[in-house]
This record gives C-alpha cells, structure tokens and sequence, in this order.
C-alpha cells in the first residue's frame, strides 16, 4: 500500500498542473535528476538522469541512453491536466448581496459533482518586480467557495430532467457577503495578503478551483481510491515512479513526458501537439554527430500514451461494448479504436501484452461501444507528430471528468510494474 499512500500524497499536493510538475520535480531531484533549459546550450552525457520543463506546466524527464540513437527511446506519455473551472481575468461579481467569482469551464467537465463542494483556488499569480515578472506559487487549503445547488422546492423537476447548469450564470461561485469585496481590486487585495505581497503589482493570474477533500481508500479492504484529478495525474505517477525506479542507463533512452492541454485538444506550446518532446530528441541526437540521428532515434523508438480508461458501470454496463467489459484492480487496459482515436496498432498491442504477461501483471482491453463517439488521448497527436510506433493504455475507472473520480487501488502497483518493464526490457518492433 505505499504506493497508494504515495500516490495520495501526490494527488493532495498537486491541485493544478503547475503544481503537479512541482511534485514531478521534487521527486526527480531527489533522483539526481538535473534541470536543463530549453534556453540553454545542452551537454548531456551517457547514462545522464536529466528533466526540462515547458511553461512550469509540462516536463520531459529522461535517463540517457548508452547506444542513442541506435536504441531509439523507450518512451511513457501522460498529462498533467484535468477538467476543471478557472478564475476569468475580471472576476468580481456583486449579486444580490453576494459577492461571485466568474469563472470558465476547462474541458469536458461533469459540471453538477462542482456543486455542494468545499471549494478552493489554487494556480500562480505574476507579479511585477525589478528584474521583470516573478511568479508566486498559491495554494489556498482552506475551503474559499461554494457552488450551491438549488433548493428541490424550488426545481421540482431536477430529479426527472437532470441538473440543468447554465456555464455563465449558475457556475460563479459564492465567496463571501462582506462588504469588503465591493471593489473590482478586492481579489487582488486578497492574494497580497495570501502571498504577502504588494497587490498593486500583480499582474495576471492563473487560478483554478479545486476541491479541497482529500483523496481517500475507500471500500471493505480498501481496494478503490477516490480523488479528484485521477485522469490523468494517475498516469503521471505511475510514470515516474517506473522512471526513478530504473536500476541503471540501458541501451536505450527511458523517457517519461507529461503534457499540459491534454483535456482541451493539446493545441498549445505545452501540448502534445508541440515541438516539445520532438525539440528534446533532436537535441539529443544532435549530441551524437551521427548522420541521420533524429530520424533513426524516432524509428527505434516506442510510445506508451498513458491515460485513464472506462471501467464497466454496473448501473450502466449497457454504455459498453458486451466483449469489453474494463474492471478496476484488474490491471492496464488496452486501448483501441478503428477511427484513430487510440494510436494502437495490432502490432503495438501484441508488444505491451507481452511485456505484461512476462511481468506477471494482467491486461484488459477497451473498444467504445460502435455506435457511440470515442474519446481520444496524446497518443494519435504525438505518433503523428513523431512518427513513433504507439500503444494506448490506461487505468479503468469510473466516474472520469468528475470533481470526486474511482479508480482501484492495486492497478497502482500494476501500472508501476508494467512501466518499469517498459523502460528496462528491449523487444524491437520497428521492421
């Protein structure tokens, strides 16, 4: 259970993805994994344990290869990102009485679980300082907000029709009823006290709501994980620790990325749709002064794209296809699909179940129902991207896109293992 407990402590302490890259951080520096800049002239060496981030939100962690680009790279994919709501620019609203605080929708949000929840705002806030902007880290632990529903007395019909939320005027949440937020600069005056700054050289922010409840084990034996933020920060630690398990540098390069922008289409300098990953083997195979070297590192290589997967609803199993039927604690679930959603080739999937069955550990397999829309992952953008062989895999789950998601607690530990597969056994299946 250490990894659950891990994994716990990671989700509690990352409510955005800036934050989650300062967890992946920490953990890799206490790996002797050192920071390079994207900015910077790169001189990495053999067997070298390296991280560079983009944007504070997304991050490219490797151990370096002893035959790159000949062994091309072993490489795991997940995002940082979730669905969630996020403060607008101007957010002060004053409404009967109340003061509000107008926010977004980021992502494909199960809008109804936001509400009745103890709210909080977590993010970065950019300040003016003499040697330019400065960042400032904001995690704000005590429930701040609520979004409460209304009233069945006055929604008769809530039951039978479903929660029905407007984004625009029914999502603003409740803040306070002090007259002291009258001002459209009230928040800002808050955060300087928060961050203990002067708040008339704050700039902009990036802030997000969160819920403030704590993951938790729940179950007779504990066997599910309840949290917010499981897709995908699930496959972000499973991820990482396979990377900061690796015993020692193989042939090939073990790489681990985490994109931001996952959940709103990975179209960003942050996303899986960027140069950001392809930027680092480039310069990676530019070290070597072998002809070539890019293109034959990205043809010896193979992508794992981690993210979460549907576990069968037993109030819902009719949502799935009647062959494949994903169950938590079972293990990694397969994912395919014919129009591309999935980057999975039959060739990609026979590799990753043997990896599996030669680590003991059990596999599942997921197609979407044929007559129902297929969601899709960084795997399609970043193969296309990279031209590298993909398998696309993943946690079952249930409840995914909600503010309280489930997942089971020992696919923690198969994920971990199947990943540290990845990254310490070679099987080619590049022709």
């Amino acid at each position: 259970m250490s990894s659950v407990l891990d994994l716990r402590q990671f989700l509690n302490s990352s409510p955005t993805p800036f934050h989650a890259v300062q967890s992946i951080k920490r953990q890799l520096i206490d790996k002797d994994f050192k920071e390079l800049r994207e900015s910077q002239l790169w001189e990495t060496m053999r067997g070298g344990k390296y991280y560079v981030t983009r944007g504070e939100t997304s991050i490219v962690a490797w151990v370096q290869g002893e035959s790159f680009p000949d062994h091309g790279a072993h490489i795991i994919g997940a995002h940082t990102d979730s669905p969630n709501l996020r403060l607008k620019p101007h957010p002060n609203i004053n409404r009967n009485g109340y003061r509000q605080l107008g926010v977004e929708v980021y992502g494909g949000v199960l809008l109804g679980t936001w509400t009745d929840r103890d709210l909080s705002l977590a993010g970065r806030v950019f300040v003016e300082s003499a040697n330019g902007l400065k960042t400032y880290s904001l995690l704000c632990g005590q429930p701040l907000i609520r979004i409460p529903q209304l009233a069945i007395h006055l929604n008769r019909e809530v039951n039978e029709k479903g929660l029905q939320l407007n984004r625009q005027k029914h999502l603003p949440p409740i803040l306070t009823k002090s007259q002291n937020w009258e001002t459209d600069d009230a928040l800002k005056f808050w955060l300087a006290e928060e961050l203990d700054l002067d708040g008339s050289k704050i700039r902009s922010w990036d802030l997000s709501l969160y819920d403030t409840q704590s993951a938790e084990c729940w179950g007779p034996n504990l066997e599910f994980i309840a949290s917010a933020r499981l897709d995908n920060l699930f496959c972000c630690f499973t991820g990482l620790q396979a990377l900061c398990k690796s015993r020692s540098a193989k042939p090939w390069t073990q790489v681990l990325v985490c994109y931001d922008h996952e959940e709103i289409g990975s179209q960003t300098t942050e996303g899986a749709h960027s140069s950001f990953l392809e930027f680092v083997i480039r310069r990676l195979a530019e070290q070597t002064e072998s002809r070539q070297a890019y293109e034959r590192a990205v043809a010896n290589s193979i992508l794992v794209s981690a993210d979460m997967a549907h576990a069968v609803h037993p109030n819902y199993s009719e949502q799935h296809d009647p062959n494949h039927f994903p169950q938590m604690n079972e293990g990694p679930v397969i994912k395919r699909n014919s129009q591309g959603r999935y980057a999975t080739s039959a060739k990609t999937e026979a590799w990753f179940e043997q990896i599996c069955y030669k680590s003991n550990v059990p596999v599942q397999k997921f197609v979407m129902r044929t007559d129902l829309a297929c969601g899709s992952t960084i795997g399609p953008i970043t193969a296309a991207r990279l031209g590298v062989e993909t398998v696309d895999v993943g946690a079952a789950m249930l409840a995914m896109h909600s503010i309280r998601e489930t997942c089971g607690s020992l696919d923690v530990d198969y994920l971990i293992k199947a990943f540290e597969a990845i990254y310490e056994e070679h099987l080619p299946i590049t022709n």
